[in-house]
């Protein structure tokens, strides 16, 4: 299995409504877990998606209006280690 791949909506709307909180807590949950070199961690600048926002995708899953409570529930369930 290749590299991981998390992608984090950066357009105004996402960045605005959370996801300016979402960048440190995953890369934070990356370093603490050593998983920095296993995963490619990017910006996007939209999804297309702002109503549905802030979205962040983490392969081929894309998740809707993620919240920090949501981002450690979904970061835990992804990277079970």
């Amino acid at each position: 299995m290749g590299k991981r791949r998390i992608s984090i909506c950066l357009g105004s709307s996402c960045f605005a409504r959370g996801n300016n909180a979402n960048i440190a807590v995953v890369k934070q949950f990356l370093a603490d877990r050593g998983l920095e070199a296993e995963v490619t961690f990017t910006g996007q600048l939209c999804e297309n998606m702002c109503n549905r926002g802030p979205i962040i995708c983490i392969d081929d899953q894309v998740y809707e209006e993620v919240n920090l409570s949501l981002l450690h529930k979904i970061l835990e369930e992804e990277f079970k280690c």
